[in-house]
């Protein structure tokens, strides 16, 4: 069941709660998606664990009242977020866009999160989005380097968000079947759950933009400089990724894994997609729930 707290922002934020020990777990959610979508992991998780999943702003039930424009933005609420529930320790798991999200809050805001979990994440130098400037040409994308220029694409933006417009079930199947779940899919009554749910989304081009301009590692690309924030992230890290994951490639994670540096370590989620909470849930807790457990051992060892 879904919960609300207002924020100091104005902005209102839903959130799912499941009761469990001392062990608290916050989950920040990926782009098209919201908390509903962690639910076969909540269910599934060890009751030790007492879990909050949050609905971004723009997201699932939390309002929208302001427009983001960076992901800080977001971690900026998860900081409010937080303070609203008196949450003063837990570990985090960011998902896709969610993990950028979370290495955002961690850097700016340490003393928070003990442990954190990326899964299939965007990379610390952004998630690149490329544009064809509305001239519907594949020929001429560049990667946008204003919010304009994302608005105006018609090879991704133009089309997701007018399946979002014309509550195009069918069509955002499509997709999620090609790029997500590419081998197992969720039932029927799950799946027809979750389309539901991306719907509630308002703000896609939004985060587009911010993933295509996030950029916290030493390193410069096309239309960011670099922030130099993912040196502030010093708690154990774990990085997963599905070996069949058509989202996040392979260099993505490498760049996370040269940013962050000796606090992260990476594990292979074997025959896994984007969303190894549905390819394979079993292989995903069990890395989960060893990291949380021994994660901060195995780091302090490297120290």
């Amino acid at each position: 069941m879904l919960q609300t707290v207002q924020l100091l922002n104005g902005e209102s934020i839903s959130y799912r709660k499941r009761a469990g020990g001392s062990h608290v777990l916050l989950l920040i959610h990926g782009n098209m998606t919201s908390s509903k979508h962690w639910d076969v992991l909540i269910a599934s998780l060890d009751t030790k664990y007492t879990i909050y999943a949050m609905d971004l702003r723009g997201f699932g039930g939390s309002s929208y009242r302001q427009a983001i424009t960076s992901i800080k933005d977001f971690s900026e609420d998860v900081r409010l977020f937080v303070e609203a529930i008196q949450l003063t320790q837990f570990d985090m798991i960011g998902w896709s866009t969610g993990g950028a999200v979370s290495m955002q809050f961690v850097a700016n805001y340490p003393g928070y999160c003990q442990r954190l979990i990326l899964l299939a994440s965007a990379s610390t130098r952004g998630y690149p989005f490329y544009s064809d400037l509305g001239t519907g040409n594949q020929a001429s994308l560049k990667r946008a380097s204003t919010y304009q220029e994302v608005l105006v694409d018609s090879s991704k933006t133009k089309l997701v968000q007018g399946l979002y417009d014309t509550n195009n079930v069918e069509g955002l199947q499509s997709i999620w079947n090609a790029l997500i779940y590419t081998h197992l899919q969720p039932d029927t009554a799950q799946y027809e759950a979750y389309v539901a749910d991306m719907l509630s989304q308002r703000n896609l081009a939004e985060v587009y933009h911010a993933l295509n301009m996030f950029n916290i590692s030493a390193f410069d690309h096309e239309v960011a400089k670099g922030t130099h924030e993912a040196q502030q992230i010093d708690i154990p890290t774990l990085v997963l990724r599905g070996d069949r994951d058509y989202v996040i490639t392979e260099q993505m994670n490498d760049e996370i894994m040269q940013d962050l540096g000796q606090c992260a370590e990476f594990i292979c989620l074997e025959n896994c997609g984007h969303s190894p909470l549905i390819d394979d849930l079993p292989q995903l807790i069990s890395k989960i729930e060893t990291f949380l457990e021994i994660g901060g051992k195995n780091y302090a060892l490297k120290q």
